[in-house]
């Protein structure tokens, strides 16, 4: 086979790639919801496939399996490794789904919602208001409530995101001395139930709206901690369980604007009354500078979706002092996440 390597591109023809390859983005992103909803890294789990045989399996014509998959094989997610047949890349590999890998996660964020959303970046940049809003007429949480099928993609990424960030947060801090731990707006239970089995002694709080801890059960039970797990429901605006030594909250504190965020840390604050509790956040912390940081994208979700936004440390502290709290300290982990540590 005759290998024909790419040009050497010069500056200003190298810079046009980059800004064509950003401004197609939605592409690849559309061409890798079809790879995830039609299983495609399932499908390769066993060794390279010819597209013919993907495409019947699938249900799905070969001739447009063969173009989404071309393209992805560009990007670095397949590989083609003999005409029309195609293999797992490292990256390809992550599109599996199920417990312990990303591949839910990825499915919702390709969801076609996020598209029509993203279309109107700029009606929130013009009012300060989530296009999610506009898009579906109801704030986002809303619709989550009305909107099983949605709401059980949101969870099912929420729990996929957290079975990847989890490891790199027991790694990294030591949660030791807790006896009852409150994990706020907990979703199935992911968070929680990881750091029960590294400890043993502790127990725990799960605590989210009704409709959500409906469907804990199953993880729950799953988890070998479920006997150590105590559910709740309710609105965290207004009042969280109290009693716990610890509030943890992944991923929950950056959907909200600034008064919001401080409400909820107020609610927290109510519940520790004089004690010396901790208040845990598993948030990404955007760091000054023009590196690259998947928060600085997250941020552009909240904008649009929930009307929050990602934060700095600074940021961060000035809502724990508005909540009466104190940051504590930030521990980076090797996930995008640190572990963010108010005190009472």
């Amino acid at each position: 086979m005759t290998t024909v390597e790419a040009p050497t591109l010069p500056p200003e023809a190298a810079a046009a790639q980059l800004v064509f390859q950003v401004a197609s983005g939605y592409m690849a992103s559309a061409a890798l919801h079809v790879a995830v909803r039609l299983g495609i890294a399932e499908r390769l789990a066993g060794g390279p496939q010819h597209v013919d045989a993907l495409a019947s399996a699938a249900g799905v014509q070969a001739d447009g399996l063969y173009r989404v998959l071309r393209a992805l094989a560009s990007v670095g997610i397949f590989a083609e490794e003999a005409p029309r047949t195609f293999g797992l890349t490292p990256a390809g590999a992550l599109l599996k789904k199920g417990p312990g890998g990303p591949g839910d996660g990825l499915e919702f964020i390709t969801d076609p919602l996020h598209f029509r959303t993203y279309a109107e970046m700029l009606y929130s940049v013009q009012t300060g208001k989530p296009a999610g809003e506009k898009v579906v007429g109801m704030p986002l949480f809303e619709y989550l409530a009305r909107t099983p099928e949605w709401s059980a993609s949101f969870n099912n990424a929420m729990t996929a995101f957290s079975a990847n960030v989890m490891p790199a947060v027991l790694e990294a801090y030591d949660f030791s001395g807790i006896d009852l731990l409150v994990d706020v707006a907990g979703g199935h239970g992911h968070v929680l139930t990881s750091i029960l089995a590294a400890y043993p002694s502790m127990r725990g709080v799960l605590f989210d709206l009704d409709h959500v801890i409906a469907g804990a059960g199953p993880l729950l039970a799953a988890s070998g901690t479920a006997s150590r797990v105590r559910t709740e429901t309710g609105d965290f605006f207004k009042a969280v369980p109290a009693g716990g030594d610890a509030y943890i909250m992944k991923h929950i504190i950056h959907d909200w604007d600034d008064d919001r965020a401080v409400a909820i840390l107020s609610s927290i604050r109510g519940a520790l009354g004089d004690t010396r509790g901790r208040v845990i956040l598993l948030e990404a912390v955007i760091a000054p500078g023009n590196a690259p940081d998947f928060g600085k994208m997250v941020d552009l979700e909240m904008l649009l979706l929930p009307g929050g936004r990602e934060r700095t440390a600074e940021e961060f502290a000035a809502l724990f002092a508005r909540a009466g709290l104190t940051l504590d300290t930030v521990v980076p982990t090797k996930s995008m996440l640190s572990v963010v540590v108010g005190r009472n």
